[in-house]
This record gives C-alpha cells, sequence and structure tokens, in this order.
C-alpha cells in the first residue's frame, strides 16, 4: 500500500496534465461557475473554489464507488494463484501505458455521455458525475492502472481500492481547487505545462509501462515484500 499511495497520487497528477483534461481547465471553471470570462478575470475566488470542489466532489464518488468494486473483486480471488494475476495485470498496464502516450488509435476517442448538465453551482456536481463516467485516452489508462493495483495483492479489498482511486482523485483535483484559489497565477502555469505536454505524456505512458514491467517481472512484489518486512522489524519507542 506504500509503494502504491505515491504512484496513484502521481498518477492523478499526470492525468491533471494530459492533453485530455488540461487544456478544458478554464471552460470547466467557466462551466461550473456559471461566470463569464469577464466575471473569471474578477477573481471572485469563493464561487469558483464552490463550484470546481461540487465537481471534483461528482467526479470522485463514481472513480471510488469503481473502485471499491474493483478492490472487493480482488478480495474475493484472493485465493487464486496469484503469480499469473500479477503477470496478466502488468501486461494490461502495460497496454494502459501505451494507449496513455497516443497508440492504438481505436482507444484516442473520447466516450462521453452526451447530457449536459446546467452550468452554475448545481450542475457542477452533475458534471463531474459525467466526467467520471466518460472514457478519456489521457485519463482512463492512469485511473484504470490506479485501480488494477487495488485488485492485485494479498491486502486485495474494497477498502484498499477505494482508498487508492481517493488518492488518485486527490492528485487530479486539488490543482484544480489551487487553479480556482488563484485563477490568474493558475491560467500562467496551465501555459507552461502545455508548452511540454507532449513530454509529459511520454512521462505519464512511461511511468505505467515501467509498473507494468515491475508487476510482470515479480519486483512489485518482491518491493512489497521487502517493505512490509522493513517495517515488521521497527519498533516505535515508548
Amino acid at each position: 500500500m506504500l509503494l502504491a499511495i505515491p504512484v496513484a497520487v502521481l498518477a492523478g497528477l499526470v492525468s491533471f496534465l494530459s492533453p485530455c483534461v488540461l487544456p478544458l481547465v478554464p471552460g470547466y471553471l467557466g462551466y461550473v461557475t456559471g461566470l463569464t470570462g469577464i466575471d473569471l478575470q474578477k477573481q471572485r475566488r469563493g464561487r469558483m473554489f464552490t463550484g470546481i470542489a461540487l465537481f471534483v466532489l461528482g467526479f470522485s464518488v463514481v472513480f471510488v464507488a469503481i473502485g471499491a468494486g474493483i478492490g472487493q473483486l480482488g478480495a474475493w480471488l484472493r485465493g487464486a494463484e496469484q503469480v499469473w494475476i500479477q503477470q496478466v495485470l502488468g501486461a494490461l498496464i502495460i497496454l494502459l501505458g501505451v494507449i496513455f502516450m497516443g497508440g492504438l488509435s481505436w482507444f484516442q476517442r473520447d466516450r462521453k455521455i452526451e447530457a449536459r448538465p446546467p452550468a452554475g453551482l448545481w450542475g457542477a456536481p452533475l458534471l463531474g458525475i459525467t466526467f467520471g463516467l466518460g472514457w478519456a485516452p489521457c485519463l482512463g489508462p492512469t485511473l484504470s492502472a490506479v485501480q488494477l493495483l487495488s485488485f492485485s495483492g494479498d491486502d486485495a479489498s474494497a477498502a484498499k481500492g477505494a482508498l487508492l482511486t481517493f488518492v488518485y482523485c486527490l492528485g487530479l483535483g486539488l490543482p484544480f481547487l489551487l487553479i480556482a484559489l488563484g485563477f490568474r497565477r493558475g491560467m500562467g502555469a496551465l501555459g507552461f505545462f502545455r508548452r511540454y505536454r507532449v513530454g509529459l505524456q511520454r512521462f505519464g505512458g512511461g511511468m505505467l509501462i515501467a509498473l507494468g514491467l515491475l508487476m510482470v517481472t515479480g519486483i512489485w512484489n518482491l518491493w512489497i515484500n521487502q517493505l512490509q518486512g522493513w517495517l515488521d522489524s521497527v519498533t516505535l519507542p515508548i
């Protein structure tokens, strides 16, 4: 779990910086607040923060529910042969890394619910739910990889799946909230990351591929066992 949590946070952050999310941030800010471009420039921080918080809550509820379900499925299969399951999951994560980097054109199409909730604060959580139920080639692979981590291992459970997915949502949602608090500076930071979007996409895909290779070769489980042994040997002073 201690190894999976930082991976989940980083996966969420990479998802935010991906070409499927980053360019749309100003649009999301306007939609969930119901403000025009001029009003956004006036930095109505309270309304922007509330709208984005409701939006993040909406997709987090969807993602965490799915993660808990996948984690519970892993718990039911806990008695099965773990080695081949780990290798299959690792191969799937490698495939997701290739998709994230732009490979396999069939997966590069967005699949989203077309229904649009009303703009403004009332529609913000509904927009988040709609966002969570869709598929984007830069978002789906990273989220799926995190949820596959919750599926594997002797500690697979609904709680593990929910926790890892929640941590992923923190990595994805906190940048939204920070930009809502400092709109002008946030827009400047977005311009910086847009210039390096290709490199960020390759980094994210490479991270998933490396994680998949660790799982296929068994190194991931070896690291987990070594970390668990180290934690068991640590004695806290009383």
